[in-house]
């Protein structure tokens, strides 16, 4: 479930396993390239977390980080 923190998007993934979280940032960094739009994020073996807020609308949640974390939910079901 994301969450509005501090002007940010948040959400905690866990994993299986490293394999697992690592094929998964590898899903979310290719739906991010394609939208221009790059979370901030940390990964820690089977664990990640992902911070979303825009840059450009001077760091704060917009409509393209609720988009992109649509995007991110869906690629988990996938």
């Amino acid at each position: 479930m994301w969450k509005e923190v501090k002007n940010k998007l948040y959400q905690k993934f866990e994993f299986k396993d490293f394999s697992e979280a690592f094929a998964f940032m590898t899903r979310v960094a290719i739906e991010a390239e394609k939208m221009n739009h790059h979370p901030t994020w940390k990964n820690v073996y089977n664990k990640v977390e992902i911070w979303l807020n825009t840059h450009d609308a001077g760091d704060i949640v917009t409509a393209k980080d609720h988009k992109l974390s649509k995007k991110i939910n869906a690629l988990l079901k996938a």
